[in-house]
């Protein structure tokens, strides 16, 4: 055998494509309030997946901002749930509305794996550890989200992605397997495909992509950063307790630090309001909430969520050239 006929049997179109009804396998990761229509359809249009975070819209909002994506392309997108709230509702929403692809996290998916295949939609569930995977396979969910450690925003587990993604996949067998954490050009979608994952879930690069509901300042830091500027913390708990995340650094985060890590009610600064919310609702810190567009405040104190690959992202680009720079770059990798 030669060492050409040793190297791993990568393709960007692999069946996953076929089955999610995408060009390229690359998905836009939820990124919370950061997700508009606008960002989902541009993605989607260029031929990957483009997803909606709707958690906390209300199930009117959600089907607005459903239509309104709907609007603005005719290819598939994805709406995510997170299981930590109840979501029967949602997802009967999404059923009326025609939505291909529900993705969930944080939870126990098997309560809702007939719900969502009964709303017409492909279920796909991220987890953290090979436990959750196949605990989730075995529940009936269509693709698994592999998140590894470095991943940006709420992280599920602390293994690797180098390290999670290829366990999940020899343990899941023939479903299908997305690798999400620390993916941030080219190279990790080559290297994640590599690993025997059908696709790259990425988070941190879509935030920088024009369409992204993201404020100036927000844009400023990611671009400016390096990956130890990405610490794993529970600080920024209020809205969301018990749920790690990955934030850049800033002066409320050291302060925390600082005075020991303590818990809601001790924390210094506890409180104080940092900034106004595009709604007009206050924003106190510690709030799980990024700065939007239209944020007024102290918005560099909040949560500013970033995986590890933040420090490979430079620029902004209209999400459309994001996909093109990631696909184009991967087929130049393939040869």
């Amino acid at each position: 055998m030669t060492e050409r006929d040793q190297r791993p049997r990568v393709s960007l179109s692999p069946p996953l494509c076929d089955l999610l009804g995408i060009d390229v396998p690359i998905v836009q990761a939820p990124v919370g309030s950061a997700t508009c229509p606008e960002l989902a359809a541009a993605v989607s249009g260029a031929g990957a997946l483009g997803t909606l975070a709707l958690t906390w819209t209300a199930p009117a909002g959600c089907a607005e901002k459903i239509r309104r994506t709907r609007a603005l392309t005719a290819r598939p997108f994805a709406v995510n749930l997170v299981l930590e709230w109840d979501q029967r509702e949602r997802i009967e929403v999404c059923g009326r509305e025609g939505v291909p692809l529900i993705s969930t996290f944080w939870g126990d998916p098997g309560p809702y794996v007939d719900a969502i295949h009964e709303a017409g939609a492909l279920h796909l569930h991220t987890v953290g550890s090979v436990v959750e995977a196949v605990a989730a396979a075995a529940a009936g969910v269509d693709v698994i989200v592999a998140q590894g450690g470095e991943a940006g925003g709420h992280v599920r587990g602390t293994t690797s992605t180098f390290t999670l993604v290829p366990a999940v996949v020899d343990a899941v067998g023939r479903v299908p397997v997305i690798a999400a954490g620390g993916i941030a050009d080219a190279r990790g979608v080559v290297a994640v495909l590599s690993l025997g994952a059908q696709g790259a879930w990425l988070g941190t690069r879509f935030l920088l992509a024009d369409e992204a509901n993201v404020h100036a300042a927000y844009r400023a830091r990611l671009i400016a950063a390096v990956g130890g500027d990405s610490v794993y913390t529970e600080a920024f708990s209020g809205g969301w307790p018990d749920a790690p995340h990955r934030v850049l650094r800033n002066a409320t985060l050291t302060a925390w630090e600082e005075a020991g890590r303590p818990g809601p009610g001790q924390r210094p600064g506890e409180g104080d309001v940092v900034a106004t919310a595009p709604n007009g609702a206050a924003l106190e810190r510690y709030h799980m909430a990024m700065p939007q567009a239209g944020t007024d405040g102290d918005v560099e104190e909040m949560a500013l969520y970033a995986g590890q690959g933040v420090g490979l992202v430079r620029a902004g680009a209209p999400a459309a050239d994001i996909v093109g720079e990631l696909r184009d770059g991967a087929l130049r990798l393939l040869g």
